[in-house]
């Protein structure tokens, strides 16, 4: 079948790849919220040659092959060609009620893109790279559409446990969070995040702190619902 040898023959010279100067996906995350019929993601292509693409969602396991994973969504089109300078916009569908209705749910999106050949070296060896993009899309249900996501991370708890900080996600949203930071005696110490699942708690620890000093300004940036990075001060105790 022609899916399943695109499949393989882009596995095959995959490298992945959070961004790439030609095929770029407008935006760093896709929010779907229950009841919408459709969410779309907006591809452009800067490069001067055209580029194979393969489009497939997953829930978490990267190296799974599209034809071996299952979602409660569709994508149109899982693969299709984008010409030099253009543009293509991805359409995602919600295809079962299968999903919790009190929390959010995570999903990923991923964007293989293979550039087509050099006509001009035809006969000769070439080596053909795909890079591959991939972001979050997180299914929003309707019992979160009254509350605003950076109202609630208001209400996360931070714990200093001994040489630990211990952060309880009490939200029904996600908290990705890209670094952390604590500020004492004019220095600030540094430490990259992760995303926190809601109602679940994470703990860390500052390698290169003895001791966590209490009273220091404790900092956390998480993505918002644009891609941008918002902050949430929190004082050690």
């Amino acid at each position: 079948m022609l899916v399943m040898r695109l499949v393989v023959l882009l596995f095959g010279m995959l490298i992945f790849h959070q961004s790439y100067a030609g095929v770029v996906l407008n935006g760093t995350r896709v929010i779907y919220k229950e009841g919408q019929r459709e969410a779309q993601v907006h591809i452009d292509n800067n490069d001067e040659k055209p580029y194979l693409l393969q489009n497939w969602i997953d829930d978490g396991q990267v190296d799974a092959l599209p034809t071996d994973i299952q979602v409660p969504f569709v994508i149109s089109p899982p693969i299709s060609r984008i010409e030099a300078n253009s543009g293509l916009v991805l359409r995602i569908f919600y295809t079962e009620n299968s999903l919790p209705d009190n929390v959010e749910s995570v999903f990923w999106l991923n964007v293989l893109a293979a550039p087509s050949k050099n006509k001009s070296l035809e006969g000769k060896n070439q080596l053909q790279v795909a890079f591959r993009t991939r972001i979050k899309l997180f299914y929003r249900p309707k019992s979160l559409s009254s509350l605003s996501l950076s109202k609630s991370l208001e209400s996360i708890i931070v714990r200093r446990v001994g040489n630990e900080v211990k952060i309880n996600n009490k939200t029904p949203f996600h908290l990705s969070i890209s670094k952390l930071t604590i500020q004492s005696e004019g220095k600030v110490y540094e430490i990259e995040g992760n995303m926190i699942s809601p109602k679940q708690t994470s703990t860390y620890r500052f390698y290169n702190l003895r001791k966590l000093p209490q009273g220091a300004t404790f900092n956390i940036y998480y993505i918002n619902d644009y891609g941008g990075t918002s902050v949430i001060e929190r004082t050690l105790e």
